[in-house]
């Protein structure tokens, strides 16, 4: 009763705090403008939210777009040379679009009272992802599934060798991998991108979170489940990205992101989907690492208990 209601309450807690009133905190926004120009928008976008935006310069139109396109910046002001416009990537969710849309009122100089700028979207999310949900979708899945076969590994066969259990992971995480990639990308086209790379990222999360759960409860036994469950499941989902991105984290929680399974994997998803491959290379590093360590770390139990079973059998 203690495990359940500890899981449950510390789930409500962390996403009530992170998403009862999410506020996005100095969101990138890229401007290419002049000096006057770029003032007068820093100055009108701290008034439409004193901590919301972060005005980053770039010295032309194609640097803003590229970072956008690349998701260093989630919006850009085009006003070096020709029509000044706002361009941005609906890839990133509907929080960041219902956030961008407001830009075009900011209209600053030579502009009439009731003239906005144009908005444009130029990484539109899939067709078959309307609400742009798919990748937490996706990823929640496998991780949920990585750490039920991370506690039932224990519980149905707890007297496996150290090499049938990561047979055995690296079994569930490669079919994982494939059976989602064909799911959500082949079936539904829900993410784009390539099927070899979203399965072997997806994969990769499964793992990690799978790994890590058989390490928690090697170590601290039936307290492991309960430890895996906050850590992999309540705090890793939270912190992802996927229902909101990092910026619009509580600043206790947005660090996680970054080295979090779900969060690095939810980036590199993102990433091949839609934004050029960004989070990916640091995705699959964080993956990979935690995959490492958990294995090496259950190489060398297994190892220490084999050494003290070895010596108590030899004591008459």
């Amino acid at each position: 009763m203690i495990s359940v209601l500890t899981i449950g309450l510390v789930f409500v807690s962390v996403f009530l705090a992170a998403f009862h009133t999410p506020q996005a905190h100095r969101l990138p926004v890229a401007v290419a403008a002049s000096d006057k120009t770029a003032a007068h928008f820093d100055v009108r976008l701290q008034r439409v939210s004193p901590d919301g935006f972060q005005v980053d310069r770039y010295p032309d139109n194609a640097s803003a777009r590229r970072a956008v396109e690349h998701r260093q910046a989630y919006a850009a002001l085009l006003a070096d040379g020709g029509k000044p416009k706002i361009v941005y990537a609906g890839a990133n969710g509907p929080a960041v679009s219902a956030l961008v849309a407001p830009l075009a009122s900011l209209c600053t100089q030579g502009c009439r009272p009731a003239e906005k700028w144009p908005v444009i979207d130029i990484l539109p999310l899939s067709s078959g992802d309307s609400r742009g949900l798919s990748v937490f979708y996706a990823s929640f899945g496998l991780v949920l599934a990585g750490f039920l076969f991370g506690q039932m590994t224990y519980q149905v066969a707890p007297r496996l060798s150290f090499g049938q259990r990561v047979s055995s992971l690296a079994l569930f995480a490669v079919v994982g991998g494939m059976a989602t990639a064909l799911i959500a990308s082949t079936a539904f086209g829900a993410i784009p991108g390539p099927f070899l790379g979203i399965a072997g990222l997806v994969a990769l999360m499964a793992g990690a979170v799978a790994a890590a759960t058989i390490l928690l409860i090697r170590i601290f036994g039936p307290i492991g489940v309960l430890l895996a469950s906050i850590f992999m499941i309540v705090m890793g989902n939270a912190s992802s990205g996927g229902v909101l991105p990092p910026e619009f984290l509580p600043g206790w929680l947005k660090p996680l992101a970054s080295v979090m399974p779900p969060g690095v994997g939810v980036r590199a998803l993102d990433g091949i989907a839609y934004f050029h491959h960004d989070g990916l290379v640091s995705g699959v590093v964080v993956l990979s690492a935690w995959i490492a360590l958990c294995i090496a770390a259950l190489f060398f139990l297994d190892r220490i208990a084999a050494s003290a079973a070895i010596l108590h059998a030899a004591r008459p």
